[in-house]
């Protein structure tokens, strides 16, 4: 079985139509959604219902910042301008335009999830397995990443967050694979990565996909959105600097 396997979308419509267009031409049959649907790019809505129109037919868990839009109020704002001023203009102007149906969808994606794959046990998470927003990067210490994923069972745990793609195979047998992402991508080249997993009868291959888009007019609609910060945003499909969120 084939699985496309998708994160940090980030309200990016260009992107994901993009990834999207490759995942029907690589002959995927299924999709995992890692979470961070919304928030800071340039079409919240848009993507979050586009997201919620693929109920039966995708697998998704939710990311931290799907998890603060959900549960946004005076703590998360307040946290926001504190540590990242940016995102919180960005919040503040996605829940005007996002609804209480949206918002319900995200409050109620499941944080992480085990399942099984043709014989291969699988974890959904988001950061890590012990938090939405703990970063698995490369040229991490494997005996960091084993601590991280100490615990678990599964054979292949599945993660996203820090928007730069890498894997490990580990000492315990089991394998490690930040899938990238798709709307906000913080790699040299700002194509949409996203991964596929080949699953067969207990064994699995997975290789990471990097897709141009058009992200010049990301850009320009994320700056029209006119939120103070969304120029540095819109900058950011063009030229990754660092990472938010």
């Amino acid at each position: 079985m084939r699985i496309a396997v998708l994160s940090d979308l980030h309200a990016n419509v260009q992107a994901l139509e993009a990834v999207m267009n490759d995942v029907m031409e690589q002959g995927c049959e299924h999709v995992f959604c890692l979470g961070d649907i919304a928030l800071a790019g340039p079409q919240p809505k848009e993507v979050t219902e586009y997201v919620m129109a693929q109920d039966g037919t995708w697998t998704v868990i939710q990311g931290n910042t799907d998890k603060m839009i959900a549960q946004y109020g005076p703590e998360v704002a307040e946290f926001l301008e504190a540590q990242y001023p940016v995102m919180a203009n960005a919040i503040a102007d996605d829940v005007q335009v996002l609804d209480d149906a949206h918002r319900a969808f995200l409050a109620n994606l499941p944080p992480m999830l085990s399942l099984e794959v043709d014989g291969t046990t699988v974890l959904l998470v988001h950061g890590s397995p012990r938090a939405n927003n703990e970063d698995i990067l490369p040229e991490m210490s494997l005996d960091v990443v084993e601590e991280i994923i100490e615990g678990t069972q599964e054979k292949l745990i599945l993660c996203g967050h820090t928007h730069v793609p890498c894997g490990y195979q580990t000492n315990t047998g089991q394998t490690v694979v930040n899938v990238g992402s798709v709307g906000r991508p913080m790699t040299s080249e700002p194509r949409a990565c996203y991964a596929i997993v080949d699953f067969n009868q207990g064994s699995f291959e997975v290789r990471h996909r990097f897709i141009p888009y058009d992200n010049k007019l990301a850009a320009q609609i994320v700056s029209q959105r006119g939120f103070i910060g969304a120029d540095r945003l819109a900058d950011l499909l063009l030229n990754p600097a660092e990472r938010h969120l």
